[in-house]
């Protein structure tokens, strides 16, 4: 049976069997335990996964440095977190003074002999009290989230799951058997750990990007990292169930199956585990996969073959979309429908539905546009950073605890009783304004190994005239629109099987397509664009993302259409059209002149 003890400080009094680890104990796996640091990470390319590991990574332009500079002291082992980001800042290597504060992790993995669930016991003793100590296990799972007093010991136990995953851009299955444990906060330390074998139920979770475990860069601030609420969600339960995330960004009922993720589960899942599913926004993004037809399919078969293995299925209702009209300022709805097929199957299959979709709308549509963006990544409008997703994982909780206290099967009720509130922390939000981190002078030739290419940098024939097609397929790139493969059939002239149908359903289900761009029912999708057509399309998508400022009246007031003047108004004042009167509203836009417009527009 597995049990091992690691001791971060010099203890004569304890009898029992320990590693004793020193701070220079990197993680190699012939040592089989160690800290994780910038050093060994860059020797070890399976260190690099973030799948297989605390999931924690500099900023790209940190990479050959060595940030981690682990000390030790009687009380154990630990990181001056928050001098060494103030030594970077003094140095003009980092801007420690914008946006939240930034901390560096301590991270230390060991491994174990298979995959299965382990009660770890994290142990801390410090002279100074860590302020929002964050402690997550495996890959970057938070499990403690709180103040950490001094000059007291504090131990704190949870479950961890260690099993097999398929890494985000693999197509293979990946071994792991090793165990990632991370401690954040001004001054993290480690004092002991403990790792023992451990017999409880696992909660399966099977979905996609809002759901997932996110990475995050270092120096590490919440507002800035995506997360998905499954990583969060084993901080809301009460350690009698361990979490194993299997979701990944992109997939669907379909491409969960197709892609292994599920045959993972289906090896190691045991009867009395339990499984949640939230999918539903790649899913329609896919004809075959419409919300009554594959995607409610999909969810049945998943359920009866649940059952069959003895395990709890439980559907998850997806995550609302901070997403508005540009046209009316209402809400936008896209997920409606696929909610509604999972209360739906639900009902029908006497499976628990847990409706965060029903709870998340209901938030986003109370708060408004504004007030909820400080729960999504900066500029994202579907992806939640560290606080939107610890919100919705207490969403989560309470639904489990509301949905299955009552319900017939006894394993149901104990699921519920595994979910507790942590109330005096139950709030968790951003204190300042988030500001992405931008690269400090002197990493000019580090290059980002993930940088995708500029936005619309593919655009060609720049000089050619722009169509309202194209140009309203750059406007949806621009302001992170997500795609439609699906046409409804609303203008004359637009035909499902054209690269286009998707882009003017998008548009016109974000509200971008104003009264007067229409005549009896035709869209002109290959007609060229002037410029105040391409500015009512623009804004009103842009109203979607952000408030616009107050209406104002403008030098081209006269010299534009009646249906325009409201859009030329309101680009007048964001820039789109020149202040001085020096724009042509009616002129005809080329390909470049479009790119350049959106670019200004870039969020």
């Amino acid at each position: 049976m597995f049990d091992k003890k690691f001791l971060f400080m010099d203890n004569k009094n304890i009898q029992e069997p320990c590693i004793r680890v020193r701070r220079t104990d990197l993680y190699r796996p012939d040592l089989g335990y160690g800290f994780v640091t910038e050093q060994n990470r860059r020797e070890n390319e399976l260190l690099r996964f973030p799948e297989l590991n605390a999931a924690f990574d500099t900023l790209y332009w940190y990479r050959n440095e060595n940030m981690s500079e682990i000390q030790e002291d009687h009380l154990g082992c630990f990181l001056d977190s928050e001098g060494i980001v103030a030594d970077y800042a003094e140095r003009g290597r980092v801007d420690a003074a914008a946006g939240e504060k930034r901390r560096i992790p301590l991270s230390f993995k060991c491994d174990v002999t298979k995959q299965r669930n382990y009660r770890v016991t994290v142990g801390i003793e410090t002279e100074e009290t860590m302020e929002e100590a964050l402690i997550f296990e495996g890959r970057r799972r938070l499990v403690f989230r709180g103040c950490i007093p001094a000059r007291e010991k504090f131990c704190f136990s949870f479950p961890v799951n260690v099993s097999d995953i398929i890494p985000r851009g693999q197509t293979e299955v990946y071994s792991d058997r090793t165990l990632d444990i991370t401690v954040v906060a001004d001054r993290p330390r480690l004092t002991e750990i403990t790792v023992q074998e451990a017999e409880c139920p696992t909660l399966y979770i099977a979905g996609d990007s809002t759901v997932t475990d996110q990475s995050a860069e270092y120096p590490y601030a919440p507002g800035t990292s995506y997360a998905g609420w499954g990583q969060m969600l084993p901080a809301w339960l009460n350690g009698s169930a361990a979490v194993s995330n299997h979701s990944h960004s992109g997939l669907t009922t379909d491409s969960f199956r197709e892609e292994g993720h599920y045959a993972i589960i289906e090896g190691i899942g045991r009867s009395g585990d339990f499984i949640l599913f939230q999918f539903g926004h790649n899913d329609q993004k896919l004809p075959e996969l419409k919300a009554w037809e594959g995607y409610r399919d999909n969810l049945c078969r998943y359920i009866r073959e649940s059952r069959e293995r003895g395990m709890y299925p439980v559907l998850v209702t997806p995550l609302a979309r901070n997403t508005w009209k540009g046209n009316s300022g209402s809400y936008n709805d896209l997920l409606e429908e696929y909610a509604e097929v999972c209360i739906a199957v639900g009902k029908e299959m006497e499976v628990p539905v847990l409706d965060l979709h029903g709870c998340s709308c209901e938030w986003i549509k109370e708060q408004g546009l504004e007030a909820v963006k400080p729960y999504f990544f900066p500029g994202d409008f579907t992806h939640t950073n560290d606080y939107g997703a610890w919100r919705m994982a207490g969403v989560i909780a309470g639904e489990i605890r509301r949905v299955c206290k009552d319900f017939p099967a006894q394993g149901y009720r104990f699921l519920a009783d595994c979910v507790t509130v942590p109330d005096e922390e139950a709030v968790w939000k951003a204190e300042c304004e988030i500001v992405l981190p931008v690269e400090p002078e002197g990493f000019e030739d580090v290059v980002n190994p993930e940088e995708c290419a500029e936005v619309l940098a593919e655009t060609d024939r720049l000089s050619e005239k722009a169509t309202r097609a194209e140009a309203l397929d750059m406007i949806i790139k621009t302001l992170h629109y997500f795609p439609v493969n699906v046409y409804n059939d609303m203008f004359h002239d637009v035909v499902g099987h054209e690269w286009y149908a998707g882009t003017v359903e998008c548009a016109w289900q974000n509200g971008m397509i104003a009264e007067g761009l229409t005549e009896e029912g035709h869209f002109y999708p290959e007609r060229e664009i002037s410029l105040e057509e391409f500015l009512a399309f623009a804004v009103n998508a842009y109203k979607g993302r952000k408030h616009l400022p107050e209406e104002k009246e403008c030098v081209y007031d006269s010299r534009c259409h009646d249906f325009a003047r409201s859009y030329v108004r309101a680009a007048c004042q964001l820039g789109l059209i020149a202040a001085d009167g020096s724009g042509e509203p009616e002129r005809i836009l080329t390909r470049s002149e479009v790119v350049q417009l959106c670019r200004k527009m870039k969020l």
